[in-house]
């Protein structure tokens, strides 16, 4: 089975062709901001090198998060367009599953953590199931180092930029687990990415309509609530409301006693 994969969830944009487990042609690069004017011209490249065209493939898969909002946007709206085009069968797959691919032969959970925007991690565990298929122990999730040390129990294995940006504050945090560190540093992939869409394409995993990405970000009263020490809304628009009645010249004044 022939596919196009596309994974834009980071800054790090990886682009295949793939034949069932085999690479036909891969691009990857730095594309942090630029996932807009990057992504076509890589397709492009990879089609001109195996001499194949999009009709001709037998999928598409994009990877749909979690990630960054202008990347994953980019990559989903792509990939949308060539299926308009083509009417060939997508699949989407979770990037932090796809990059749960890389570790197909593990029997451990894995857990892939990325570097969230605003200085959190996105994280999810997996475990195989067989070699197709990969059990989802601990849904995507977003939050602190913190938050992600206290979901861990038992042996875990933990890769990726999160990890190795976040790895002293995790381990301080999950003293009571046995955590494996992969030996080498896994980026999301559009060859994993691609390895899971074809395993989802041949159980019959197509996506519909509406598609739209995973961004798996907390709700904004929650942080905000969070960064003003545990002070709800209401009680600072009180404190704000009486601040500005005793600066009122209309406020009762004190009357001083000679």
């Amino acid at each position: 089975m022939k596919v196009l994969a596309v994974e834009t969830a980071t800054a790090w944009q990886s682009v295949a062709i793939l034949d069932g487990d085999r690479v036909l042609a891969c691009c990857d690069q730095e594309a942090a901001g630029s996932h807009a004017r990057l992504l076509l011209p890589a397709v492009d490249r990879l089609f001109t090198q195996t001499g194949l065209v999009p009709a001709k493939l037998d999928g598409l898969v994009v990877s749909i998060g979690p990630g960054s909002f202008t990347g994953l946007r980019v990559g989903l709206s792509t990939v949308l367009g060539f299926r308009t085009i083509t009417q060939l069968p997508l699949a989407v797959v979770p990037t932090l599953e796809g990059m749960a691919w890389n570790f197909r032969a593990s029997t451990q959970p894995l857990c892939p953590v990325l570097n969230s925007r605003r200085g959190e991690l996105f994280w999810a565990i997996f475990q195989w199931q067989d070699r197709e298929r990969l059990n989802r122990l601990v849904p995507e999730q977003v939050g602190s180092a913190e938050t992600l040390a206290k979901q861990l129990s038992g042996t875990v294995m933990l890769f990726g930029e999160g990890w190795k940006t976040e790895k002293a504050a995790i381990q301080a945090r999950g003293r009571s687990v046995t955590i494996i560190e992969a030996q080498e540093h896994v980026r999301p992939s559009a060859i994993s990415i691609g390895m899971a869409g074809i395993a989802r394409l041949r159980r019959g995993e197509r996506a519909g309509v509406g598609i739209s990405p995973l961004y798996v970000q907390r709700p904004e009263a929650e942080i905000k609530y969070e960064e003003s020490g545990g002070i709800s809304p209401a009680f600072r628009r009180q404190q704000k409301l009486t601040r500005k009645l005793n600066r009122s010249p209309m406020a009762p004044r004190t009357r001083r006693r000679i």
